[in-house]
């Protein structure tokens, strides 16, 4: 018998790893990631459980994304739509470690001089195409009736879409903070839908491999640790609150007012009790479900996907949406429970 063969057994399992990489981009609610890395508090987690980890700021979100679904870093800040339409959708078993919060109007539709969201019919609308900003204007042309096909998408980065709305071809962007904010600064710039309006459906999560989760335990732990912790620090009514409002806020482009107005259009679950309780709800198979069905209408499922229902989304308490046999993303309350309990 070969090495080789004597080997390959071992394969089903890897070795625990030692070193972590994380990826996040600027908005509101990960700003305590590059916050938590700045000032020793991923550190401290990761040294508690004998570890490292790596935090890694991404100017373009859609990069982030890829990078984690490329196997290049093991965890990585995104929404709950871009989790299916990119990591699973493209093969890799995903598992949400923590529901950090959904936007509650930090993602807006916004047009140029007009102030009513039906002016917004044969316009070209500026978003990143096939994210929760496609999803929003979806969700927007339904309230009103109308159809996405009465508009046009015009694919813009979210890295150039400030630079895109001062252009006077452009009349309509769909964005989230800090670039909504920026945007709304200029006196044209009118918010004519935003994510208030469809509570609970655009959830901000942390996500990390769930092979790497699987085999390294700790390294969720640790990411609930670091959550909480800089938590406890972005909504404390105190000095050192402040300043880390302040210090997440100057991070991302904007001053003290400007990221509290982001928080405040934001609801953030700094107590793991109440996103273990989102995470359990009910109403989480419905939002996942309407998700995944915008998705495979965008053929974003796959080009060989007959329905929605072929990446299977499994619930915290097992059920299964879609195929059983293919989960590619994974609630589950485990390391927010952990949290809740004092049990990291």
């Amino acid at each position: 018998m070969s090495a080789f063969a004597f080997g390959a057994p071992l394969l089903a399992h890897a070795a625990p790893k030692k070193e972590f990489k994380v990826a996040w981009s600027i908005y509101v609610g990960w700003m305590p990631w590059g916050y938590a890395a700045d000032h020793g508090i991923v550190k401290k987690w990761a040294d508690r459980y004998g570890i490292k980890i790596d935090v890694t700021q991404f100017n373009d979100y859609v990069e982030s994304m890829n990078q984690f679904t490329a196997g290049a870093f093991d965890a990585v800040t995104l929404t709950n739509m871009d989790a299916i339409s990119i990591p699973a959708a493209g093969g890799v078993d995903t598992t949400a470690v923590i529901v950090g919060d959904f936007s509650n109007g930090n993602d807006a539709v916004i047009l140029k001089n007009k102030d009513k969201l039906a002016d917004i019919k044969g316009q070209n609308v500026n978003l990143v195409e096939f994210s929760v900003s496609h999803y929003l204007l979806a969700r927007a042309l339904e309230s009103i009736g109308s159809l996405e096909r009465e508009v046009k998408v015009v694919n813009t980065s979210d890295a150039d879409m400030v630079a895109a709305y001062k252009t006077p071809d452009v009349t309509s962007v769909v964005t989230w903070n800090p670039l909504v904010s920026t945007i709304l600064e200029d006196p044209t710039a009118k918010k004519v839908f935003d994510s208030s309006q469809i509570p609970g459906e655009i959830i901000d999560l942390m996500v990390a491999n769930t092979d790497v989760l699987k085999d390294n335990p700790d390294f969720g732990k640790a990411l609930a640790g670091i959550w909480y912790d800089t938590m406890k620090l972005m909504v404390a009514d105190s000095a050192e609150g402040k300043a880390a409002r302040e210090a997440m806020g100057a991070a991302s482009g904007t001053d003290l007012k400007g990221f509290e107005a982001q928080m405040a259009a934001t609801k953030l679950f700094d107590k793991p009790a109440d996103a273990l309780a989102f995470a359990t709800s009910p109403n989480l198979p419905k939002t996942m479900d309407l998700v995944r069905e915008f998705l495979f209408s965008k053929g974003l499922l796959g080009s060989g996907a007959v329905s929605a229902d072929v990446i299977g989304i499994e619930m915290p308490d097992g059920k299964v949406l879609g195929d059983r046999a293919n989960i590619k993303l994974r609630f589950t309350g485990t390391y927010m429970k952990a949290a809740a309990e004092g049990a990291l």
